[in-house]
This record gives C-alpha cells, structure tokens and sequence, in this order.
C-alpha cells in the first residue's frame, strides 16, 4: 500500500514514520471499509490487504479474491505475507470459528472464537445466557418444533417478536401485529426456510415499545470499553415500513441514549455480559455490539452482535479519536483496562445509497459517477458496500452500494450535511431513505 494514499474525504494525507505492522482485514462491505479507513490512520501499520474487499477498499488496500469463509486459503495468506494482524469483520467467519484456526497456527487475530461468537450466533444462547445471569431483556420462548411453536402462539400477546436462532444477514426478525401473521411468520421461518437453518430453532418474544440504541464495545475477555452511542434505521423505506434490510443508515451519538441509561447499562448489563461470558468459560474478546431498547421500564438487551455494526461503525469510527490497532491489540493481550477511548464532540450522520428493489430484488452492475467530490473534503466520507471495479469503472454490485457519512458540530448539521453529500454521487437505480435521524428532532 502506499502510505501516502488519501482516502475519499479524510483531507490529507499522512506520513507513517513508525509503520511495520502488516494487517488483513476479512470482509467486503462498508462496515470493512470504514475499519479499513481508520486502520490506514494507525502510526503502526505499513500496509494493508483486505479479503475480498471492494471497489473502495481497493483504494487504501490491496483487495485479494479469497472468500471470508476460505479459511485455510487466508490462513495460508497470512502466513506467506507476514501478517501482523488479521481482524475479522463479518459474522459468519466469526461464528464458523476463524478465530481457532487462526490462533492454532499461532497468527494473531482480533476477534472472539468460536465460542464466544455463539453470543451471536445463537439467539436461544444468548436470551438463556441474559436469563440466567439477570440481564433485562424481553420474556421469551424457543422452539425447535413448528408444531409446538404455533400452538404457543394461540395464547400469546399480540404483537409478538419472531427471531430465527442463527445468523440470517440482520434480517431475521419478524415483527407480527396479529396471530395470523405470527403463524405466518413460524411457517416462514421454519417450515419454508427463508433462511435455511438459521430458522432450525426459533425465539419467540414479547414485543418491547421504545427507542432502540446501537452501543458498541471492546472487550478483551475481562474488561470492557464502550464506544459512543448510535441509531440505526433498519426499514426500507420512510417512516420505518417496508422490509427489514441491513440497516438503511445510522446516526451517532443517539440523544436518547442518556447519562442514567449510560449508568444502567454500565452496571446491570455491559459488564454483566462479559462477567457471565467468562463464567461460561467463553471469554469473549473482539467487539459486543449491544442492541438496546429503552423501554418506560428501563433499558433491555434486544440483542447481541459479536462484530462492528454495518452501518453504525460508519458514524463511530470518524468520531473515534483512538488509533485503533492499539485498541485491537490492547483487546487482544488482555490489556483493556490501559485504553481510554476517546471521542470527537460532534456527530455523524450515515445515509445508505441502495439499489432501489433491495432487500428483495434489483439490478447491479451500474457506472457510479461523483465519487471524486469527496476527495479533500473533510468531514465528509463514502463507504463502500456494495462496488467492484469493471473495465476500470467503478460500478455497483449490491443492494446497499455506499454509505454516505458526513459530521457535523451537532445532529442536525450532520444530518444536512449527509443528505447535500448523497446528491454528489448518482448512478442508475439510485434508492435512499429520506429520514435517516428524524428522530432526532423529536428528542
């Protein structure tokens, strides 16, 4: 990589006078991008390949076609490159255990093994891991049969929650207002497989009425550090109707997301998850993506991811002050507790560029043109999700194509700032929601 590459949007380059570290970074999308984006920053790192990556990654890294889940094909990688660091981006490989198969060939890895991963990989794992170890969350049941499932339902409370077990690219949650939707949704989910085996085993849980709050963590099996806060925006279209998608575009930090709530989550759940991790012996290091929900109650524990959220990492890592491979291996050696993270006073607003159709249907292999309007902008980024290169165009090739992230001195002003940057940037079928933060003018 050369180190004086610029990055769409981060206004200047810099010199790296310490760099000799090597670092892979494992995944494809925008949340591997804005890592990617930050971990250029470093002092440390010399140079970096990112598997497979993109059409964005391409910029500041060296894109190799090796798959996230071709795990000897990466260990094998690492090994003849010399990596220094591999970071794990994506669930799946982490829930498949690329974690233990890099560690067993002695490669230093940032991430949790495989079974600490299960936070994520198990909705059934980790709603009995909050039961037992008293982490507000919803009430709950799992089934494994359909039968028993559906004849659950007949006495339960409308609406209800329908969540597949495993892992099911963010989308595997049903929220049914009526029984005849709920039964439709057990059918869906366990019958018809909409999403293969994730739907084996299913959680059904009460509905919750409240904001929900995107918190991401560092954890190093005993300590654990919290990032700022977020809100993510997960339907596809405006006013929260239409499907659930990946996430259609996030905010940080989130104005609901109090100093008492701070204070709440601090004592009976941040560290209470990594406590009852360690006490399952299941020390969990890498990153707890906490998905709350502030209810009249009290904050509850929606659920867990054991990766960086895609698209919250886009509006946390610009805000984050930290180099953060130091924070990687800090996590790594067990050494947390050493790390104060710091974060910029601002915010940021993200608003995802999609292909209009997603999350079902749409086309892709469209010129993207307007991306060279971020170069030497500061304050303002563009993620790549869903890109590659073709015939030396940029050109999409996903149903979320690129994230537009601007910052601004308050909500508002990131805000207006995202949205004026999603107009730099055009192709065919070019598809956005236009309230990413509404919300926040009703904070």
């Amino acid at each position: 990589m050369d180190n004086d590459k610029i990055f769409h949007g981060n206004g200047a380059s810099r010199k790296k006078t310490e760099a000799i570290m090597k670092v892979l970074i494992v995944g494809s999308g925008g949340r591997e991008h804005a890592i990617a984006w930050k971990v250029a920053q470093s002092k440390k790192v010399s140079q970096i390949y990112c598997a497979p990556g993109n059409a964005g990654i391409e910029q500041i890294a060296t894109c190799v076609p090796i798959g996230a889940m071709e795990f000897e094909k990466l260990v094998t990688f690492a090994k003849e490159n010399k990596i220094d660091l591999t970071i794990i981006g994506m669930d799946d490989p982490l829930v498949g255990g690329i974690v233990d198969v890099f560690e067993a060939e002695g490669l230093r890895v940032f991430g949790p093994r495989k079974n600490a991963a299960i936070l994520e990989g198990s909705k059934a794992f980790s709603k009995d891991l909050m039961k037992k170890y008293n982490i507000p969350t919803a009430a709950y049941e799992t089934f494994e049969s359909p039968e028993e499932a559906l004849q659950y339902l007949d006495t339960a409370n409308m609406p209800i929650v329908l969540k597949a077990d495993g892992l099911a690219l963010g989308k595997g949650v049903l929220i049914c207002n009526t029984l005849e939707e709920a039964k439709e949704g057990v059918k869906s989910l366990m019958l018809d497989k909409q999403f293969g085996s994730a739907g084996n085993k299913i959680v059904v849980e009460e509905f919750m009425i409240g904001r929900e709050v995107s918190v991401l963590s560092f954890v190093d099996g005993e300590h654990i550090k919290i990032m700022t806060s977020a809100q993510d925006h997960k339907r596809a279209k405006d006013g929260d109707k239409g499907l659930n998608t990946g996430g259609m575009g996030t905010f940080s930090p989130s104005p609901f997301y109090t100093k008492e709530v701070d204070e709440f989550c601090k004592k009976y759940i941040y560290q209470a998850t990594v406590d009852a991790m360690k006490a399952e012996n299941r020390p969990f290091k890498g990153i707890i993506f906490f998905g709350l929900m502030l209810t009249e109650s009290g904050p509850r524990v929606l659920e867990y991811n054991a990766r960086f959220g895609d698209p919250e990492t886009q509006v946390v890592l610009p805000r984050m002050k930290n180099d953060i491979v130091e924070v990687f291996e800090a996590c790594i050696d067990g050494t947390l507790d050493t790390i104060d993270l710091e974060f910029e006073d601002n915010a940021a607003v993200c608003v995802v560029l999609a292909s209009d159709g997603y999350p079902e249907s749409y086309e892709k292999g469209f010129p993207i043109t307007g991306l060279e309007a971020f170069e030497g902008q500061d304050g303002y980024y563009v993620f790549h999700a869903g890109t590659k290169l073709s015939d030396g165009n940029i050109v999409t090739n996903g149903g979320r194509v690129l994230g537009i992230t601007a910052k601004g001195n308050d909500l508002k002003e990131a805000r207006e700032n995202a949205y004026k940057a999603t107009e730099w940037v055009s192709f065919e079928n070019k598809y956005k929601r236009n309230d990413i933060g509404k919300a926040i003018d009703e904070a």
